[in-house]
């Protein structure tokens, strides 16, 4: 399994950032290779809203099916990967001065064998760049609130 963990603060109130960022609508404007992130059940917000993610990491298209399965509103939510591409998010915001800390995890499991070694090889170097370029549009869209 692999893990990535990413901090930042930005100067916008956690009300307004957890809005933002649990907004299934604004998703692909920020998150960086997510192309679709629709929703597939009436429930679009909390626990139990369920999407389809088409995600383009490298060459390599990817699709997904997430769950938010933890919510507490303006502080956590996390999304567990039910079918497709296993790749789950955890976001934590916290008040801090000025702004505030969006603390994010991604973690993904890939497949064995030769169709999980050919997968980490273009996902993996493709990581440290797509959280770097998440970051910088997040926070230029949080900011801009």
């Amino acid at each position: 399994m692999g893990i990535v963990r990413h901090r930042s603060t930005v100067e916008t109130p956690r009300d307004r950032a957890f809005a933002y960022v649990n907004d299934h609508r604004h998703v692909p404007d920020w998150m960086f290779g997510v192309d679709r992130f629709d929703p597939v059940t009436d429930v679009t917000y909390g626990l139990g809203a369920t999407f389809d993610i088409e995600m383009r990491i490298g060459p390599k298209a990817l699709s997904s099916t997430v769950e938010v399965t933890e919510f507490v509103e303006n502080e956590i939510v996390r999304l567990e990967p039910v079918k497709g591409f296993a790749a789950g998010t955890v976001w934590r915001f916290a008040d801090v001065d000025g702004g505030t800390d969006v603390d994010v995890e991604f973690t993904y499991d890939l497949p064995g064998g030769i169709a999980g070694r050919a997968l980490g090889a273009v996902i993996e170097p493709a990581v440290g760049h797509a959280v770097r370029q998440t970051d910088s549009a997040l926070r230029s869209r949080l900011e801009a609130l």
